[in-house]
């Protein structure tokens, strides 16, 4: 077992070299416009979700500079304040990048193939699996994620939540197939405060070849 210096030493030489990099994140673009969710998801949402929320997470996580003047000073404790701000901001910029794949206007109806029989078999239907993270999703207090993951140990599919935005492959193992974002800012402008006609609508718009070609990648 590391002592507790060795382990702090080990993260402070990580993100060291993360913040020396000079690779700059992109907020990628939507496969589809602002409007083509709707009736589902307006266009309001989908523009400040994507052009706001979700740039916000890039812009952060690009603002290295004050880490690299902490790391040039040897300034241990402004690196350790700065952290949890450049983990929050990355982890935005994760889960919503597989998110917007995750939709798509000729979205919803079932999955085919390889998938539909892994949900069969593990969740007994696919109307019982759609079941399993509406009620997740209901369930997460506050904001967070509603996740279906592949468990690549065990050979089976999973669904997980994941508080605020932590990622669901550092949290859980799972490696992520279908996001459902239920921060507020993902549909209160249509929805208001009633979560479940959100959840019940997103269903529509589900890109299951999307779910699909992850769900192959991952079983490679």
């Amino acid at each position: 077992m590391l002592c507790p210096a060795c382990s702090a030493g080990r993260r402070l030489t990580l993100a060291a070299s993360v913040a020396g990099c000079q690779h700059k994140h992109s907020l990628p673009d939507l496969p589809y416009d602002y409007g083509a969710l709707e009736p589902h998801i307006n266009a309001q949402i989908m523009l400040l979700h994507h052009s706001k929320h979700h740039a916000t997470y890039v812009n952060n996580l690009n603002a290295t500079e004050k880490y690299r003047e902490a790391l040039a000073k040897g300034d241990v404790t402004t690196q350790i304040a700065l952290q949890p701000a450049l983990k929050f901001s990355g982890r935005g910029h994760i889960n919503h990048s597989i998110f917007w794949t995750n939709l798509s206007p000729k979205g919803g109806g079932e999955p085919k193939g390889e998938l539909l029989e892994a949900i069969k078999h593990d969740f007994g239907s696919f109307e019982k699996f759609k079941e399993k993270p509406t009620a997740v999703s209901v369930g997460v207090q506050g904001s967070g994620w509603a996740w279906l993951g592949f468990n690549k140990e065990q050979g089976c599919l999973h669904i997980a939540a994941c508080a605020n935005q932590d990622p669901l492959q550092g949290t859980t193992g799972l490696i992520p197939l279908l996001g459902i974002d239920v921060w507020e800012h993902a549909y209160y402008l249509q929805y208001k405060n009633i979560r479940p006609d959100y959840l019940k609508a997103i269903w529509n718009v589900i890109n299951w070849e999307n779910v699909t070609e992850r769900y192959s990648a991952c079983k490679k």
